[in-house]
């Protein structure tokens, strides 16, 4: 029987607006903590990193009066560059584990680089990756996680996402064939799957042991088809509601949060619902809302007030 009492429901600052460490359209870090707070969630992620405070003693004395704990951080990396791009990451993750020791989290999702800008959706790159670009890609990322679980305690799970170059199932799979399986692991994103036509359960039965952190996102197909069909980037996608309230979207969640529950082991459920930009009083009642959603799914814990 699938077991839901073992996925932790958390947030984080994607579900609030928030993309970049500082931006005038963004809500302050401050602003998110508190809100988070009072709609209950207990689990969050930092954010961008540079988003949250960077001193550890300050971190854990505004999480702990919020009664908030961290679980992962993110981090972006191109580690398809080469070796430069490698120590580059090596020491920019390593920044982010340090914190993330420090405040007793143990998760580091690692996003891979867009090819896309994500102010104007402008072409950065190819979409595609030759053969030794794709060996830099997985033996760079094997190398990363030995590095931060090595040094730091810290576990690497690979982000796939959309205007990337680990984005279809059928890429997912292949990065999942040719990383190592004792050192790098899945953030499955089940928005980011959906976004690419991905199948998210046929992922999790196909990899079930990689799959050890999870961030819950939906995807608005109406949107979606347009997005496809003109070719758009994800930045331009966002703008129109491509990533919505979990009722509205795909994949549908139940089946999903049952399959999950199959795994039968303790793992994070972070909801992320990309909104950037967006006014700072829309992300709070959709925070709500996504969190009730959930609750009624089986997922916890939510706090009552008062906390």
């Amino acid at each position: 029987m699938s077991d839901l009492s073992k996925l932790r429901l958390g947030t984080a600052p994607d579900s609030w607006g928030v993309w970049f460490p500082r931006d005038a359209h963004q809500v302050t870090w401050d602003v998110y903590l508190d809100e988070i707070a009072a709609v209950g969630y207990v689990y969050t992620e930092l954010g961008p990193q540079g988003f949250m405070p960077q001193d550890p003693s300050q971190l854990n004395e505004e999480l702990a009066r919020r009664n908030l704990t961290v679980c992962g951080g993110t981090v972006f990396a191109g580690l398809h560059k080469g070796k430069e791009a490698l120590d580059e990451a090596i020491a920019e993750f390593g920044q982010e584990a340090r914190l993330l020791a420090a405040v007793g989290a143990e998760y580091l999702v690692h996003l891979p680089e867009q090819y896309t800008d994500q102010h104007t959706g402008a072409h950065t790159d190819s979409g595609d990756l030759d053969p030794e670009q794709w060996k830099n890609l997985v033996t760079g990322t094997d190398e990363l996680a030995k590095v931060l679980y090595g040094e730091h305690g810290v576990k690497l799970v690979f982000h796939p996402h959309a205007d990337t170059h680990v984005d279809t199932q059928s890429r997912i799979e292949r990065f999942l064939s040719d990383t190592d399986p004792e050192l790098v692991n899945l953030c499955l994103d089940t928005g980011h799957v959906a976004y690419c036509e991905g199948d998210n359960i046929e992922i999790i039965r196909k990899f079930p042991e990689r799959i050890t952190y999870v961030h819950l996102k939906s995807v608005d197909p109406g949107v979606r088809a347009r997005a496809l069909a003109e070719r758009m980037p994800l930045s331009e996608s966002v703008k129109l509601g491509i990533m919505c309230e979990p009722p509205y979207g795909e994949p549908d969640m139940p089946p999903l949060l049952h399959e999950l529950g199959n795994l039968d082991r303790e793992i994070y459920t972070v909801i992320e619902q990309d909104l950037y930009p967006v006014e700072p009083h829309i992300p709070l009642p959709i925070g709500a809302r996504t969190a009730g959603y959930y609750v009624g799914c089986g997922l916890g814990p939510v706090r009552r007030w008062p906390y």
